[in-house]
């Protein structure tokens, strides 16, 4: 399988790139993944929320390929744990030949988008910026490969509390 991550934008914070390239260096051995960006709306200050989301939109619709399993990273969508989200992952590689995983712009995605998606998938319940983000997206996966290859890099704990 072929993992391929679209994201609506460029990133500007130095940082952020070489984090996600660090772990990008990391996955090559173990999958393929490639990065799509597509232009994001905001160049036109004059467009509604509502219309940058659907130019946004066009624009991911055009990067999708018809037979591509399609993740949309959305905070509507299910949550997984590093290692559901792995065994998912798992299951991903043997049905689909390539898997895209999909971070909108600020204000999310337009219709046409949310009803091309297969799946939909939330990395918290809290609020990241759409360039963490990345980051995270790009952790998560790096972690699930290990984890499918019971390598050492995720450690599960288990706490206990005295009173």
């Amino acid at each position: 399988m072929k993992i391929v991550i679209i994201a609506v934008g460029k990133t500007a914070a130095p940082y952020i790139s070489e984090a996600v390239e660090a772990y990008m260096l990391r996955l090559k051995h173990y999958i393929s993944v490639e990065w799509r960006l597509v232009a994001t709306g905001k160049s036109n200050c004059a467009l509604s929320e509502n219309d940058l989301r659907k130019q946004e939109g066009e624009a991911i619709l055009k990067a999708l390929k018809p037979d591509d399993f399609v993740v949309l990273l959305d905070d509507k969508g299910k949550e997984y744990t590093s290692l559901t989200f792995s065994k998912w992952v798992g299951k991903l590689q043997e049905r689909h030949r390539q898997t895209v995983f999909v971070i909108g712009g600020a204000y999310g995605f337009s219709r046409e988008v949310y009803s091309r998606a297969n799946s939909m998938m939330s990395l918290s319940r809290m609020t990241f910026s759409h360039q963490i983000v990345r980051i995270v997206l790009s952790e998560q996966l790096y972690r699930a490969m290990t984890i499918l290859k019971h390598e050492p890099y995720h450690h599960e704990t288990t706490l206990f509390f005295e009173k």
